[in-house]
Formats: structure tokens, C-alpha cells, sequence
């Protein structure tokens, strides 16, 4: 691999660095000799208190080649963060508008991997809308990986957001995006693409 991208995955919400995805992620980067330049941080519950974290952490780390891989809410960080930092991103099924969601949310939620406890509030869903990214200042700096069987989030809408040519989408899947392992192959042709361009 010529560029050798350093990735910081994002996870969704209720989600856990031990998701399927995540691990399938951290395998790959092992298998391929990058898994030095991998970083799948237990996100905060709060999206306001989440994108401090996230800021602090990407000042902290201070590297070259730096990529964003976010599934579902991670997704959404992912386009505000890679907009806000000028990086590629990779999204998963990405979230477009959650604060919608969010409202069947409000109260107690439990994490599906830790079983800590979530507690979704109104101000939560004011601070997910302040996030928001109307116009994609860099859309080559996307890929999006969707599938049209997610039964949690219409892929529809993500390809409207996305310019067509950044849009992966495959039939049927699942939110959880059924053999995403298949995927990670053409994920790093994509960050090592665009590191490349990005460095002209």
C-alpha cells in the first residue's frame, strides 16, 4: 500500500469498538501491516461532548494521512469532521439526518455491547442538528458504502446527499452492511487515492 493511510473508525450509536464491523476494520489493517494506524475510540454519549473528544483526540495524535470510517452515527461525525479537517471519509450506512431519529430515543438507552446506559435528551437532538453538514464543501474527499436493505435508515436519502460517482450502493444488506469485510479491499484503494491527491 503506497499511502499509508492512519484511520480513525467511528462507531454508531449504542455501538461499541467491539462492533463486527470495527474488529473486521482492525483485522484488515493487522492483516495488511498498518494495525499500528488504527484507532476505534469508545465514543461519549453526548454529541456535543463526542466532537470534543474527537477534535482532541485527532490534535493528539498528530499524524500524516489521517482517515475517518464511520458507520451509521459515526457517519454523520464523520462528514462534519472530514468537512471542519479537510480528510477523506469513508461512510457506512451513514446516519443523514438523526436528530429525526433521535426523538423515539428520548430517555434511557442501553449500549448493545456494554449494556452502560445512554440517556438521550432534547438538547442532544439540538446539538446533533448543530453538526449538520448542508453542502459538501470537498465531495471527493467521500465514499459511502450503502446498502438497500438497512432497515433502520433509508439509503435514499444518503444518495441524494452524495454526489452519485461517491456512492457504493448494494442491494438488499442490512443496517449492520452484510460482508463488509468484502468491502475493506476498495476502502483503502480509496484512502490511498485520495491521500495521494491530497499531497499533489
Amino acid at each position: 500500500m503506497s499511502a499509508q493511510p492512519f484511520v480513525l473508525y467511528l462507531h454508531g450509536f449504542l455501538s461499541s469498538p467491539q462492533s463486527q464491523k470495527a474488529q473486521q476494520t482492525l483485522s484488515y489493517c493487522i492483516e495488511v501491516g498498518l494495525g499500528e494506524r488504527i484507532v476505534i475510540p469508545q465514543m461519549s454519549h453526548g454529541p456535543s461532548d463526542t466532537i470534543k473528544q474527537l477534535n482532541s483526540l485527532i490534535k493528539e495524535l498528530n499524524v500524516d494521512q489521517l482517515v475517518l470510517m464511520g458507520s451509521s452515527l459515526g457517519g454523520y461525525y464523520a462528514t462534519y469532521l472530514s468537512e471542519l479537517c479537510g480528510i477523506p471519509a469513508v461512510l457506512v450506512n451513514p446516519a443523514i439526518r438523526p436528530y429525526q431519529l433521535w426523538e423515539s430515543h428520548l430517555g434511557e438507552n442501553r449500549n448493545y455491547y456494554s449494556d452502560e446506559l445512554h440517556i438521550v435528551t432534547e438538547q442532544h437532538i439540538e446539538e446533533l442538528k448543530e453538526l449538520e453538514v448542508l453542502h459538501l464543501s470537498q465531495p471527493s474527499n467521500f465514499m459511502v458504502f450503502l446498502q438497500t436493505g438497512d432497515e433502520t435508515l433509508d439509503y435514499r436519502q444518503a444518495v441524494e446527499k452524495f454526489p452519485k460517482e461517491q456512492c457504493i450502493v448494494r442491494e438488499n444488506g442490512s443496517h449492520s452492511y452484510d460482508n463488509f469485510e468484502q468491502e475493506l479491499p476498495l476502502i483503502f484503494d480509496f484512502f490511498s487515492s485520495r491521500i495521494a491527491a491530497n499531497n499533489r
